[in-house]
């Protein structure tokens, strides 16, 4: 969708869009039959809540013209409530068969920031994934094309270009790989898939394949990989724009595809296992926008891309590898992979990159589904600090995260007695036990987070900014997280 900003509205054929803070209905001074528009919203119970939809047609200059009227909550229009105002347009328009809509802000006194949030909710609403789709009937065809936002503070425009558009952008590109089936991006057609979404942004593109890991001793990650024909591939993207500090590390599991292993998982549902790999999808996603913005930050970002198979070379429960770090593994159950690929790909940014801080993000397990619902990612670090600046990025950007504990206790769970370590506990506890996996890879000194994004990545129900399907979550998140920690 073009999103344009304008002093006036333009002339032609548009859906009007009118913001309605609360109860006041002064937006309704510029229609001629203001009484009628009025009847019809008391008719309709319409109070002016956040996001709430008041459609109906008028009579303006002699043309026949879609209104809607959106409200905006009560008190000032925060970026939040900007956001639920343009993702509320593009849902409501996106396949009415209307075009071009014009949302006008004249008298509603947004500052610039919640101006520019006004289109990026729209922006992040209206995606859509329709390339498999070939046989959608006209109604269920995206129409709305165009966007105008008029009345916005000076600035507005100059903000969703330079603070926005980059992430909804790379929102955009998380969205499509995790959407994408798994005969579609697997780890050699993920890497090339990125390669061609950040070219001529500056990102330096590193991967390192089978023979590489191999001689690394990445026995971890490569045991995930043995039961499938596609080879398993490390990628590495880099970006410089902070001088000589040390890096930032993102760790994204890259599962393309989960069966379980051995361990096969139940057939219901294995469809959605596509999406195991959205811990590296928002990864690259959270690098391409912040390349395109420019980040006054250095940031090294390792994706371990891996497909679960159960063919006669896969692993097998009981199996012991050796992970880079030496650390060996008793692999107790082979679907709980993930763990298995995030550790080496985390000892590995730590020799080569030395970071000062690891992120990293996961679609791990789904306990953490049972303990938080669809609502929240997990939040795992034993950083207190780190700990606060993440949930302060989480509130700011609406990637929604939840801390959670770690603890002596739970480690104990996970020690082996042939092995240094087993890759399960026991069920009680999975979501805490598989961070506490990961944490025996961080190396002294350096701070860590773990997110578990299971619920996360995708949804069954339309939320702000998203339809059902691939969120992007961690994009915005990551985003903010730079912008609060290392750009101020």
């Amino acid at each position: 969708m073009q999103i344009r900003f304008a002093d006036r509205r333009p002339d032609g054929d548009f859906a009007l869009v009118l913001p309605v803070p609360g109860n006041d209905l002064r937006a309704l001074n510029s229609l001629a039959d203001r009484p009628t528009v009025e009847a019809a919203l008391q008719r309709q119970r319409f109070e002016g809540e956040a996001a709430a939809v008041a459609e109906q047609f008028i009579t303006d200059n002699g043309q026949v013209r879609r209104l809607l009227l959106v409200g905006t909550g009560t008190g000032a229009v925060t970026g939040e409530n900007a956001e639920k105002l343009g993702s509320a347009v593009a849902a409501r328009l996106q396949t009415s068969g209307e075009t071009h809509a014009v949302i006008d802000l004249t008298g509603l006194a947004l500052d610039p920031e919640a101006a520019a949030r006004v289109a990026l909710g729209a922006a992040l609403r209206s995606w859509r994934y329709d390339r498999y789709r070939t046989k959608l009937k006209d109604k269920q065809k995206s129409t709305l094309t165009d966007l105008t936002i008029v009345g916005a503070a000076k600035g507005g425009e100059q903000r969703w270009r330079d603070r926005w558009l980059p992430v909804v952008q790379g929102t955009e590109l998380t969205r499509e790989l995790v959407t994408e089936p798994a005969n579609i991006i697997f780890p050699q057609s993920f890497v090339e898939r990125c390669r061609e979404a950040v070219e001529g942004t500056g990102l330096e593109i590193e991967v390192l394949g089978l023979e590489q890991m191999r001689a690394l001793g990445m026995g971890a990650l490569l045991g995930v990989a043995q039961g499938s024909v596609r080879e398993p591939q490390l990628l590495v993207l880099r970006w410089n724009g902070g001088g000589d500090a040390a890096p930032l590390a993102f760790v994204g599991k890259g599962v393309t595809f989960d069966t379980g292993g051995i361990s096969i998982k139940p057939a219901q549902g294995m469809e959605g296992m596509k999406w195991d790999m959205g811990g590296a999808g928002a990864v690259v996603g959270a690098m391409k926008a912040l390349a395109l913005r420019k980040a006054k930050a250095n940031i090294v970002a390792v994706c371990g891309l891996v497909e679960n198979m159960p063919d006669g070379n896969a692993q097998r429960p009981g199996d012991v590898v050796t992970t880079m770090s030496g650390q060996t593994v008793e692999v107790i159950n082979t679907d709980a992979e993930g763990r298995l690929v995030l550790a080496d790909a985390i000892t590995w940014v730590q020799r080569e990159h030395q970071p000062a801080t690891i992120i990293d993000l996961a679609t791990l397990t789904g306990a953490i589904l049972v303990a938080l619902g669809h609502e929240f990612a997990g939040l795992f670090t034993p950083d207190d600090e780190l700990a606060q600046q993440l949930l302060a990025a989480s509130d700011a950007s609406g990637d929604k995260l939840w801390r959670m504990p770690l603890a002596q206790s739970f480690d104990r769970l996970i020690d082996s007695p042939i092995a240094d370590i087993k890759n399960v506990g026991p069920r009680e506890g999975g979501s805490i036990t598989a961070a506490q996996f990961i944490q025996r890879f961080v190396d002294d000194g350096v701070k860590w987070a773990h997110l578990d994004i299971a619920g996360k990545a995708w949804s069954d129900k339309p939320g702000t900014g998203y339809d059902k399907g691939a969120t992007g979550f961690g994009v915005r998140l990551l985003d903010q997280f730079v912008a609060d920690q290392l750009e101020r």
